[in-house]
Parts: structure tokens; sequence; C-alpha cells
């Protein structure tokens, strides 16, 4: 237990709490819109962008978060032109994201571009600088959902009657794009463009089945989210595991372990 007292632990703690905080609360309005995977497609941009940013000498995870917001600006652009085909907008920047990640790489042999910590993530490494962008971002994504929530709730139980009602509809399908691709243009340095989208579906789904009310799937999944982030650090510490997989393996334990306590209750 003295990896407490060592500060790149605590920093790592600080990191993964915000984070635990963030994904989930962002997470509960993609899944139950159906937009589970715009995560990966948002992470694998933000590696290209990680790469560049090697390339050019620059700040990486600050390029990485400028990539992933110019995506989300791409895919609400596609989302409107293919209104029938919705989730082919996320096809297609995926498939851009990993094309133009690999050209980078290509260009960066012989270049020091250590990215292998972004794809699994690398949460020990991270800085005070990090940590402070983490924290910019919470506070923006904590901000925005406070203010629109009421807004954001109805869309994504219907958008055409939120449309009817007033609604600024546009403004909040890509403000919600645009707090997803914050997110996870800060996480990936966390637990790594790999498994960054577990943080913003896994706790949702145990929250989802447990939950009796929106409201109270929102505070369950941050509840799962911190547990599983917590746990997970100070089980990588003490058993110098790899740290983002053990919060995602930790996840996906509590998830099982919910759906077979419901299905127990479910047959009693």
């Amino acid at each position: 237990m003295d990896i407490f007292a060592e500060y790149f632990f605590q920093r790592a703690l600080i990191g993964g709490v915000l984070i635990g905080l963030m994904a989930p609360l962002l997470g509960v309005f993609l899944v139950l819109r159906r937009l589970s995977m715009i995560g990966d497609t948002l992470a694998h941009v933000s590696i290209a962008g990680v790469a560049l940013g090697f390339l050019l000498g620059i700040y990486p995870l600050a390029v990485g978060l400028v990539f992933s917001i110019l995506a989300s600006f791409a895919i609400e652009r596609l989302r409107r032109a293919y209104k029938t085909y919705a989730e082919l907008s996320i096809a297609i920047i995926m498939s851009g994201g990993v094309a133009l990640a690999t050209f980078l790489f290509t260009l960066g042999k012989g270049f020091n571009m250590d990215v292998t910590s972004y794809l699994f993530g690398s949460i020990y490494t991270l800085s005070w600088t990090d940590l402070w962008l983490v924290f910019g971002v919470t506070l923006v994504v904590l901000v925005m959902l406070f203010v629109f929530f009421k807004e954001m709730f109805l869309i994504m139980f219907d958008e055409d009657a939120a449309a009817v009602s007033g609604i600024p509809l546009r403004f909040l399908n890509l403000l919600t794009t645009v707090l997803t691709a914050l997110v996870i243009g800060v996480a990936i340095k966390i637990v790594g463009a790999l498994l960054v989208s577990a943080l913003l579906t896994v706790p949702v789904a145990c929250s989802l089945a447990v939950a009796k009310s929106f409201r109270h799937s929102v505070w369950i999944g941050v509840l799962y989210s911190e547990v599983a982030v917590v746990g997970g650090l100070v089980a990588a510490g003490v058993w110098n595991w790899a740290p983002g997989a053990t919060v995602v393996l930790m996840l996906i334990t509590l998830l099982i372990v919910t759906l077979l306590a419901r299905g127990r209750r479910a047959s009693v």
C-alpha cells in the first residue's frame, strides 16, 4: 500500500476519478440514442492526431483532442447528409481515422513516436499538464450537462417531438458529439484508444440492468464507473498489472455479476 504515497499514483487516481465521473454521465445519452460506437470512432481519429503531434513536436494529447473535435463536426455533417443511414457517418469517420493514423505512423518511422501509451493507456505517466486538461474537460462536460440536461433528455427519447417543441436539435446534437470528442480526447492516455469506449458504455449497461428511472441510471452508472476505476487502479498498482485493461476487465466483471444477480432475483 506504499504506492498511495507515490505522486504518480496520486495523479493517476485523480485522473481516473475525473474520467470515471464524466464518461458515464455522457455515455448514458449516447447509449440510449444508439450511438455507442461513436467512442471507438473518435478514439481512432484521436490517435491520428497524437501521431501528428509527435511528428510536429507538439503536445500530442492536445493535437489528438483537436482531431477528435474536428471529427465530431464531420460526423454531425454526415449525419445530416445521410439522415436515413445516420450510422454510416460513424463508419466513414472511423475508416478515415484508422487510415490517417496508419499513414502517419508510416511517416513517423525513424522518429521518436511512442504512441503505444495512447493505444493501450498509460495512466501512471500522467503529468500535471495532462491532469489540468482532464479537469478542464470534466468541468466543461458537467456544466453543459447541467445546463442542457432537460433538453438532451427529451431529444434522447423523441427527436421529432423535441424539434417541434422548439428545442435547438442541431445545436444539441453537435454539443453531444463535441462533448464526446472532448472526453475521448483526454481519456485515451488513461485507458487507451482501444479501451476508452468501455468507460462510456459498460457502466451504463450495468446501471440499466438495475435502475428504476433515468436519473437513477445516471448516478448508478457513475457509481459503477468509479468503483471499477479506483478498484482497478489499486489492483494494477499492487500487482503490477496493466491499469487500463484492469479497469475495463473490472467493469466487465461488475456487469456479469449484476446480470447474474438480476437473473437470480427474477427466477425467485
